[in-house]
């Protein structure tokens, strides 16, 4: 029961610290442009990726393609 309680305190302190630093001005946790579609799975370059990750996005896929040519 210890070792619960020690863990749940740890992970509480852990997203209090990721709370705080939101509250305080540092931008929210956000995941990258491709993820797994960069290692070939699935996934793509819309949502939350800026015009510049986009670019980048499709470049990877053309070069991609001219390497698979």
């Amino acid at each position: 029961m210890s070792i619960f309680i020690a863990t749940f305190v740890i992970m509480s302190i852990a997203v209090i610290a990721m709370a705080i630093g939101v509250i305080l001005g540092r931008p929210a946790i956000k995941g990258s442009c491709g993820g797994l579609n960069q290692v070939g799975l699935s996934g793509s370059c819309g949502g939350a990726c800026s015009t510049e990750e986009k670019q980048i996005c499709a470049q990877r896929k053309a070069d991609k393609l001219k390497q698979i040519s």
